[in-house]
Order: structure tokens, then sequence, then C-alpha cells
């Protein structure tokens, strides 16, 4: 076995008795991830100062970082470009797949699909008039919806919800049929699913860096663009980065080749430089291991819950090879329940109206964990802890 998930959980800051179940809303970070950021500082910053684009190679970093993404998620090099937010990156995919399909009509997503990225799509559309429309339909109704009519299929392939996940290669397979491209959000499956963006000839994919793979909060997204489109499409936004020869500063635009184009303006160099340090870790871990190991541990943990006879309903898939790494469960007072587990010092999270969700990745957590996370989930409903929290004010982010 390549990846030793013991030795990898030695190497992540997790306070003492916490039992950390939220990777799947943002990953903890590594032990040296602080004299990591520090050494950047110190050692890049503050000796190089404005040299360190060229003496550090920061200006190349978004390429760079790039090539790691697309090895834990299976694309070929020079494909993944690092930068600016999810949302952007779904806004630069969107608009670079219309062009490719602009004589169709429809941009197809479900209503499990992250209410950001329908967003984007939303108001791009508005931007674009009355040229495409956006058709929501439920997950179990897409391939029925799939036909000449539609331009882009636009899917998270696991459900921030329920964790339910999409077999990615029969939809894209489906999509390509009809002549419809596909755009993949990956923010919920980057860094625990053996991911195969070339074996499955994705179109597009998207993803963040701060879940489960451990870039810290606000790190920076990707994008993902198949070699067969990129010398094909135009970016939305016309960066500077984006440039061919952006030093030039030429009042023309002239796209850069390949996918250095999606590019837009200077990216945070210190979020570069933790986001690195989060990923070389990877280089020992076997994605197929870790997708066993991580249905190990979920099952584990249904399968105790459901000793605990409490008023617990599982939304997730209950077979491993329908969801990711994320298990959730509906109740009444879920949000006053999650709180109750987190004063116990069990991280999970909430998602309205009544959902309490709980992400598995093996590279932080063992088999102990899991033992100790559904101790604390009977204790707070045999004693009914959760009812303090009942009448508060719910947080602002959960």
């Amino acid at each position: 076995m390549k990846s030793n998930f013991l030795n990898l959980k030695k190497n992540f800051s997790i306070p003492k008795g916490t039992i950390y179940l939220c990777g799947n809303s943002l990953g903890p970070p590594l032990k040296s991830m602080g004299s990591e950021v520090k050494k950047f500082v110190d050692e890049e910053w503050a000796k190089e100062l404005v040299k360190g684009w060229n003496s550090k190679g920061w200006f190349e970093q978004s390429k760079k970082i790039g090539n790691q993404i697309a090895k834990i998620v299976g694309a070929d090099k020079e494909t993944i470009i690092v930068g600016d937010t999810l949302s952007t990156q779904v806004f630069q995919a969107l608009t670079c797949a219309l062009k490719l399909n602009q004589n169709r009509r429809y941009v197809l997503t479900d209503n499990g699909n992250f209410p950001a990225d329908i967003y984007i799509a939303e108001g791009l559309l508005k931007l674009l008039g009355d040229k495409h429309e956006l058709k929501i339909v439920k997950p179990e109704d897409i391939i029925e919806h799939i036909n000449d009519e539609v331009a882009v299929i636009m899917l998270t392939e696991a459900d921030y919800r329920t964790g339910r996940i999409y077999d990615m290669k029969n939809i894209t397979q489906l999509a390509h049929s009809s002549g419809a491209l596909v755009i993949w959000d990956l923010a919920h499956t980057a860094g625990v699913l053996p991911i195969k963006l070339s074996e499955t000839k994705a179109d597009f994919a998207v993803g963040c860096t701060y879940k489960y793979l451990n870039g810290g909060p606000g790190s920076p997204a990707f994008i993902y663009i198949a070699p067969n489109h990129i010398n094909k499409v135009e970016p939305a936004l016309f960066g500077w980065h984006g440039h061919k020869n952006p030093f030039e500063f030429n009042l023309n635009y002239l796209p850069s080749s390949g996918i250095e184009k999606m590019k837009i303006g200077s990216p945070s160099i210190i979020s570069f430089a933790s986001l690195k340090h989060a990923l070389d870790i990877w280089d020992n871990i076997d994605m197929n291991e870790l997708r066993l190991k991580s249905i190990e541990l979920s099952e584990l943990f249904i399968s105790e819950i459901d000793k605990l006879s409490i008023d617990l309903n599982l939304v997730s898939p209950r077979d491993p090879y329908f969801r990711g790494n994320q298990v959730s469960y509906s109740l009444e007072n879920g949000y006053a329940f999650m709180q109750a587990l987190i004063q116990e010092n069990l991280i999970g999270d909430f998602r309205s109206p009544n959902l309490i969700r709980f992400g598995f990745s093996p590279i932080y957590l063992d088999e102990q964990d899991i033992i100790n996370a559904v101790a604390i989930i009977g204790k707070v409903s045999r004693n009914s802890l959760w009812r303090k929290f009942s009448n508060q004010s719910r947080k602002i982010v959960t």
C-alpha cells in the first residue's frame, strides 16, 4: 500500500480532543504550515521583494500548482491553471463552453448543484440576453433532459447536501452523444475521489482547494480545459496575466497560448505558498486506496449511528459507491444539534433547512475517531444537550 494513513494523520494540526469531520467545508492545516508560510515571508518576500517574481518563479506558480492538481484529478499536464475564486472559474468555464456551442438553447443543471454555481449561470445568461436559458431539474431527471437543445450541462460531481455522486463518465458520454458539453464542479470531490478527467473526456472542470485539498481558508480555485478545446476557447475576462506578452503593456489584448490564457490578474502568492505545501503530501497518496479507506470510515460511521436508534434520518445514499466522502442526516433541530456536537468537540456542519453533514478524509481521520464521534452523537441525543441551543440565533457561517 502506497498510502500510510496513520503517518499522514500525524502531519495535521487539529486541537487535542477534537474530532474534525468538516473537511467538506474547510480542511485542516498541516502542522508545518505556519513555518512554511513564515519561511516564504522571511526567505522570499522579505529578501527578494519584487525580484521574487523572477528569482523565485512566482509568475509561473499558477501553472506549476495546476500541474500538481492535475495529478490528483487525473488530468494531463498544462490543462489546469490556479487562481481567483471558484465563482470566477465557473463564469470562465461556462462562457467558454457557451461560445463553443452558441447555437443551442439550454444550460442544464440540477437543483442539487451548489447555489453559487447557479447564481453565476443566472447572471451570465442575463448578460447574454435571451440567447440561452437555464433549465434546472431534479438530479434523477438529468439524463432524460439531455438532448440536442442542450448547449452545456453544468453539474457538481457530489451533491453538497447529500454527498450523492454522479457517474462522471456516463454523463459525459451521454452529453457528447447529443452534442452537448459538460462542466464538472469538483469542489466536493477533489482530494477524496479518484477523478479521471482525461479518461472520462470531460470538457471543463472547476474546483476549490480549501476543502479536501487543505490549502487554507479562501485558497485559490482552479479551472481545467480539455486539450481539444484549449486552443478554440477565448477567456471571458481578458486579464493582463493571461496576455501573451503581459509586460509589454500593449493596449490590445492578445491571449497567451494554452491554459495560461485563463489567468486574469496578480494572484495571492502567499496563498500559493500555503497551497503548494498542502499539495506536496499527495505525492505519497494513492487515490484509489484513499477512496477505499474513506468508504471504510463512512460505513463504520453509518453502522454505528444505526445502532444508536436515535432520530437521525440518513439522506445520503446508503450504497457507498453512490456517495462521496460526505454523510448527511436530517433532523428537526439540526442546527441546535450541531452546535451541541461542536461544544463537545465534534465538528461537522449544518445546512438549511435541517441537514447535519460530516466529511471523511482518511489523511487525518481513523477508526477510533469515528467511534468517538458516534459516542458524542449518542451523548448529545440521550441527554438532549442540543436543547440549550434551540433558541440561539444562527451564526453567519455554520
